[in-house]
């Protein structure tokens, strides 16, 4: 099967943990039948589309590791859509009408009042070229709708039930009556472009064979489908996965800065954390963290993505960043960790890693093995009789046992007694990683001084 995915966000904003789940869905189909996956940018919004934005995009998808295989810019592509709309305006698919919206909405009121339905009555296809050429000198500028394939044969102008059927990826077997609908506006009074039309060009320009996105697209699949047709193009297979919810089973606004994906970054959430998440909630697999795109690319399956609203916790999101570095091997943080100045290398990352949600919680147990540190002294005599009975070096992780084994044969202590005193003078910490790995990273010298009571 060949695939060729896309993701299409606007430029009008940074990416936020809705706008990746689409994107990974996308990104992982394509990855698991080694196809394509592409980053299109649709910019047609002059006013709300900047480049700050579409490069913030890019370095959200760099950083999530979404790479792409190629960039397409609706920007840049007017000229296309003019020569598709030219073909759909000869074929009569593609009508101009002039109504203001103030009078849209006056009719929409009166076929309220009747009962009616308030959809477009089709009004402008009764315009004759004297009619319009009228209008244009009064300062009217047209725009133009697509004319739906619903209508009556005797009476193009009333339309009629009129199912478009597709299976979807996610959601099988799926139909909108267009019948229902208003001819939706392709182009602006400005000559600009809907979303609803440059999108199926772009597919088609493109080959894009799988569209995969938020349920709140399923009614603009049926008049895209038509769209396709009336274009002359077998339209792509679609999916519909449905949308996230908060803890609360309330709407997730993509205006909630604090989710966005630079605001993840900056919270210091692992990018493969993210991507767990996004790729699994709301499906039939376990939410595990898991090390790469490979392993999450072989899971996906749309079968077992479910129809209910995926909820997303944030919590939940900081147990699975949790699990992921409890899990993940030295060689891979370690740069990273140079970088923050932390040298403790693979003995120190296997001691502390399963006691940390973020990476940046290493530091403060690189300063408890590294730096002076003033203890907690809850027993002194206790602890001073524990600093005499430190074993020689070289210390290993038998240290800690020996070490225990031999305050508890002489003081008679054990259970908390024994341990919780030690703990606080050696870490100033109540809880924190096994000491068995953290002593030897103290040292003899820094164990001894802290023992007695001394900052070390």
């Amino acid at each position: 099967m060949t695939v060729t995915a896309r993701f299409a966000p606007s430029p009008t904003g940074r990416l936020h943990i809705g706008n990746v789940r689409t994107a990974v869905l996308n990104w992982l189909f394509a990855r698991k039948h080694g196809g394509t996956f592409i980053l299109r940018l649709d910019d047609t919004d002059r006013q709300r589309s900047t480049e700050e934005f579409a490069e913030g995009i890019r370095e959200d998808l760099r950083w999530l590791g979404l790479v792409w295989g190629r960039e397409e810019r609706q920007s840049s592509r007017t000229a296309r859509y003019d020569e598709m709309a030219e073909k759909l305006k000869k074929a009569g698919r593609l009508y101009p009408c002039y109504e203001t919206e103030e009078e849209l909405e006056r009719r929409r009121k009166r076929q309220l009042a009747r009962g009616e339905p308030p959809i477009y009555d089709r009004s402008a296809l009764r315009l004759t070229d004297e009619d319009r050429s009228k209008l244009e000198a009064e300062g009217r500028r047209p725009y133009w709708r697509f004319r739906l394939d619903n209508s009556e044969p005797s009476n193009p102008l009333k339309p009629v039930p009129t199912l478009v059927d597709w299976v979807d990826l996610i959601r099988r077997d799926q139909s909108v009556d267009v019948g229902s609908l208003s001819d939706p506006v392709m182009i602006r009074t400005d000559g600009t472009y809907l979303y609803t039309f440059t999108s199926v060009v772009d597919d088609i320009d493109f080959g894009v064979t799988h569209v995969i996105r938020g349920e709140d697209h399923v009614t603009n699949t049926g008049v895209q489908i038509q769209l396709f047709r009336a274009l002359g193009a077998e339209p792509p297979i679609f999916g519909h996965h449905s949308l996230l919810v908060g803890a609360d089973g309330q709407a997730l606004s993509k205006r909630l800065g604090h989710l966005s994906v630079l605001a993840l970054r900056e919270a210091g959430f692992e990018p493969m954390a993210v991507l767990s998440l996004a790729a699994l909630l709301g499906t039939s697999e376990a939410v595990e963290p898991h090390q790469s795109l490979d392993e999450l690319a072989k899971l996906i399956d749309f079968d077992h993505i479910s129809r209910a609203p995926a909820r997303f916790d944030e919590a939940e999101l900081r147990s699975v960043n949790a699990r992921l570095l409890h899990q993940t091997p030295y060689e891979t943080v370690k740069d990273r960790l140079e970088s923050m100045g932390i040298t403790g290398g693979e003995a120190f990352w296997f001691a502390i890693r399963g006691n940390i949600t973020f990476l940046a919680d290493t530091r403060e147990w690189w300063e408890v093995v590294s730096q002076p540190l003033t203890p907690t002294i809850e027993d002194e005599a206790y602890c001073r009789r524990a600093a005499e009975l430190l074993p020689p070096p070289p210390w290993d992780e038998s240290t800690w046992s020996k070490w225990t084994d031999a305050i508890k044969a002489d003081t008679g202590r054990k259970g908390r007694a024994l341990f919780h005193p030690l703990r606080l003078a050696l870490t100033a910490r109540e809880q924190g990683p096994e000491l068995k790995a953290l002593l030897p990273l103290i040292g003899p010298e820094r164990a001894a001084a802290r023992l007695r009571g001394e900052v070390a």
